[in-house]
């Protein structure tokens, strides 16, 4: 009984020194496991088994990105145009800032009929290679006294 409780509470405080090496780290993983001299596996085991463990690591992670994105304003003050861009195209999606379309899919199908009309049928003259482009130039009444013809 003894040493299952030494072995939890080293596993607590293994845990309690992952959080402070992680937030030293702004939330990368394997500078924080290197600090402490643990294994990313057991990082990710203790991340699986423990859900207060894992809350505490996403809210680290969130923190991470908060400063990632103060940052990130700051380069924009600064008159950055590069940063200026890529917040437009990942926060301004909304707003039309974006390179490509996204489709969503919304599981409903559409149909839409499409009509075909064939090719009117061509006179003889337009068909011979040897017309010329006087002949292939007719205007659209005598192209439809031709067609009428055709029908007799």
């Amino acid at each position: 009984m003894y040493f299952c409780y030494v072995k939890t509470n080293k596993k607590q405080h293994t845990k309690k020194a992952i959080l402070e090496a992680l937030e030293k780290s702004l939330g990368v993983v394997t500078t924080a496991c290197k600090k402490v001299s643990i294994n990313r596996s057991t990082f990710y085991k203790y991340l699986k088994e423990d859900q207060e463990f894992a809350k505490q690591v996403k809210d680290i992670e969130n923190i991470a990105l908060d400063f990632a994105e103060s940052q990130l304003h700051k380069q924009i003050s600064e008159g950055n145009t590069t940063a200026t861009i890529f917040l437009l195209k990942t926060k301004g999606k909304s707003r039309g800032y974006v390179e490509r379309s996204e489709i969503v899919h919304d599981n409903q199908i559409k149909s839409t009929i499409i009509e075909w009309t064939p090719p009117r049928k061509l006179s003889k003259n337009v068909i011979d290679n040897s017309t010329t482009l006087s002949d292939q130039t007719k205007d659209s009444k005598s192209i439809k006294e031709e067609q009428g013809q055709e029908k007799q």
